[in-house]
């Protein structure tokens, strides 16, 4: 890693459930993650937490307790946290790639 640049291939992928994988840096209490879904992910819980990002390839949709939004490569997303914006993603594509700031 070099001092103000992260270098996404360097860092190792981690897999915590079926069909997604991500590589992360923190610094403090800011995170950056490079997120790899596939169609097998299932969201096994709501997600209340926040999520700022870009949707670098894939098409999703994220629903919003009964309320779908559809994202497509080029898309930002904008989620803020807490239980009133609580959401579960669908991939729709063969994979999906996208960027996360939180």
């Amino acid at each position: 890693m070099e001092k103000y640049k992260v270098v996404f291939d360097s860092l190792n992928w981690n897999t915590p459930l079926p069909g997604v994988r991500y590589k992360i840096y923190k610094y403090k209490n800011k995170q950056m993650r490079l997120v790899e879904y596939s169609k097998e992910f299932i969201e096994p819980d709501w997600c209340s937490k926040g999520h700022i990002g870009y949707v670098i390839e894939g098409e999703f949709t994220i629903n919003f307790n009964g309320s779908i939004v559809t994202y497509k490569t080029g898309d930002a997303i904008f989620i803020p946290p807490g239980k009133m914006h609580k959401h579960k993603a669908t991939i729709l594509s063969d994979k999906a790639i996208v960027y996360l700031v939180e």
